[in-house]
């Protein structure tokens, strides 16, 4: 299973309910995309049936050996105590837009029946920001009404979105951005051929989050960056950069660098302001509100890639020293 590096604060808060004998029965696992959410409420389950079933787990974290029965019951996908609620994957390849009452509702197959290898029965929910309105409807009777020994985490990037009383029911553990140290351990050990040049620029171009940092492995982000550098410190009084960069991100092929520049403009916008004070700070903190709200809708609003690339671009030149900023 894969290590989960840094957050040992919701590991060890984790532990402490569970080793208590008042383990709550539904957590909240929310923060940033990318910073291994998912992965904590797969070791948390893990860890929890496996102690259920034995052979005992030693050590103070959630690692379970993967030779250990219960590890491979869960690696195959098969392990019968454990269901993962998720968006499921349609005839053409695509996956569904949300996860369906249906879903959720497919919990009694689960909770009808003894649990078949340790007292626990686990459910994992990826995300619960993606369920349907009459999904969480359905889920939070089951939070309300938990059955004995049931474990369900959920997985969240906006819990301010999900229903009051769903969060009301959980109790919620945070996972930040990981610390530099951490980001190193974690690309190392998922990128084994990867260079330790690449390693550091995939560190800064992920920003904590070594998920973010993988989808941007191979899309030339640092040559994003220094397009963004270049115009804001030479602005684009003829518009000939923010035009060249945005024929190149409206290709087809170049998807992934879109998505990549929608992820890194505002970001990059953000670590400007942050040199800047007074008038400046405040022209570069609303040029950074409203990067954000335009890379954040995009995609969703499937707005056309060149005019965004183009306005987005616009905005980092407006960062620009006075009488080289874009007109």
């Amino acid at each position: 299973m894969t290590p989960l590096f840094g957050h040992e604060t919701a590991v060890a808060t984790f532990r402490d309910g569970l080793d208590s004998g008042r383990l709550h029965h539904a957590w909240l696992i929310s923060g940033p995309e990318g910073v291994g959410k998912a992965s904590f409420a797969l070791k948390a389950a893990t860890y929890v049936l496996a102690s259920g079933a034995g052979p005992p787990v030693a050590g103070p974290g959630l690692d379970v050996p993967d030779d250990h029965p219960t590890a491979c019951l869960v690696a195959a996908g098969s392990h019968p105590d454990l269901l993962r609620l998720e968006r499921l994957e349609k005839d053409n390849g695509e996956l569904a837009r949300n996860i369906s009452v249906a879903q959720v509702r497919g919990l009694h197959r689960l909770f009808d029946t003894t649990a078949s290898f340790s007292p626990w029965r686990a459910v994992i929910v990826d995300s619960a920001d993606d369920l349907e309105p009459s999904a969480a409807n359905a889920l939070l009777k089951s939070l309300e009404e938990p059955p004995a020994n049931s474990l369900f985490l959920l997985v969240s990037h906006s819990p301010d979105r999900l229903l009051p009383t769903i969060r009301s029911r959980c109790r919620q553990l945070r996972l930040s951005r990981l610390p530099d140290d951490a980001m190193a351990s974690s690309l190392r050990g998922a990128l084994r051929d990867s260079s330790e040049a690449e390693i550091a620029a995939l560190i800064a171009s992920g920003e904590g989050s070594p998920g973010r940092a993988i989808a941007f492995r191979g899309l030339d982000v640092e040559g994003l960056d220094r397009t963004m550098r270049e115009l804001a410190g030479d602005g684009d009084p003829t518009n000939a950069r923010r035009s060249q960069l945005a024929q190149a991100l409206s290709l087809k092929a170049a998807q992934p660098r879109y998505e990549a520049f929608l992820a890194r403009a505002p970001s990059f916008i953000a670590a400007v302001a942050k040199e800047r004070r007074g008038a400046a700070l405040a022209e570069a903190l609303r040029h950074w509100q409203r990067a954000s709200e335009l890379a954040g809708s995009a995609t969703r609003l499937s707005l056309d890639p060149q005019s965004v690339v183009f306005e987005l671009a616009t905005m980092v030149a407006a960062l620009a020293p006075e009488g080289r900023a874009a007109r």
